[in-house]
């Protein structure tokens, strides 16, 4: 059937996305540590995903966002573009990376969950519910070792930075599955604009891009644009098409779980007794979200 086919299409797509998230959170900490700045990374994610989608939006992009509304395609841009990587590497100056990998994609389940409740438009089971707790639950676990000699303000507002970054891409996904956006074109239009800011931003911020290798340059934009930035973003939002903001948002909390495998290849970094402890919360939370019967839409 149709609808089984393109279920199992979102279902290889969220892999797709939790690996290249994974490796797009471990190589943004490796430059983070060496030569690049938070606002380095951004511009480089916009800058290669805007290689990949000029051609296109230069013969069809242009319409496509007319089509959707500036208005629109403005507030799309400010909830998943230029702001957002920018927040998220921002409080990576302030927090340890696990606390991103942890706290992002938990928000991001978090506002998802709480606003389907508000938009009345993919009402959640209590099987479901229960299992958005458990997953809470589990991130939370997962980050708590680190925050043991941390300074606490800093650390508390790099959270911060993390939870609002999370908050901004729920909206981003409940506003797309509201106004019916085409991935292509929410893609475009979110990379598009994002793209025209960079010249004020390599002008004026902060950046290390002078004393970083060519070839750390060019990994970063392989990886920062061409696939979190664009790649990762499209196939997010054939996800929230085909299965729903609510349900997208829960192939999130597979990313520290494929990050700290990575992280432990790449970054030689070990999780503690706890966070492994965390990771099996977190994969019960989403086998019993996942086998949740969806409840009938609220009249």
């Amino acid at each position: 059937m149709p609808q089984d086919r393109n279920t199992r299409l979102a279902i290889i797509a969220g892999l797709a996305m939790i690996g290249i998230y994974a490796v797009q959170f471990v190589a943004a900490r490796f430059s983070l540590r060496e030569h690049l700045t938070s606002t380095d990374l951004a511009a480089l994610r916009f800058a290669g995903a805007g290689m990949i989608l000029l051609p296109v939006s230069c013969r069809s992009g242009m319409a496509a966002m007319q089509t959707l509304g500036w208005k629109r395609a403005l507030a799309l841009a400010a909830l998943a573009g230029l702001p957002y990587p920018i927040i998220i590497n921002w409080g990576l100056t302030y927090a340890p990376a696990a606390h991103g990998a942890a706290l992002c994609p938990a928000s991001i389940v978090f506002f998802s969950y709480l606003l389907s409740q508000f938009a009345a438009a993919d009402r959640a089971s209590r099987q479901r519910t229960i299992g958005v707790v458990a997953i809470i639950t589990g991130l939370v676990l997962f980050i708590s070792p680190t925050h043991a000699g941390a300074g606490m303000t800093d650390l508390f507002f790099g959270d911060l930075l993390f939870i609002g970054s999370g908050a901004m891409f729920a909206s981003y996904a409940v506003l797309v599955r509201r106004w019916h956006v085409d991935p292509v074109t929410a893609t475009g239009s979110v990379v598009l604009l994002s793209c025209l800011p960079l010249p004020l931003v390599y002008l004026f911020a902060p950046t290390g891009l002078h004393a970083a290798p060519a070839a750390e340059i060019a990994s970063q934009i392989v990886i920062q644009g061409f696939l979190a930035g664009a790649a990762a973003m499209f196939l997010y939002t054939f996800i929230v098409r085909q299965l729903g903001s609510q349900t997208a948002s829960l192939f999130m909390p597979c990313v520290p779980m494929v990050t700290v495998i990575v992280g432990m290849a790449v970054l030689d970094e070990t999780p503690t007794g706890i966070q492994l402890a965390a990771i099996a919360i977190m994969a019960a939370g989403m086998a019993l979200s996942a086998l949740a019967k969806p409840m009938a839409k609220a009249a």
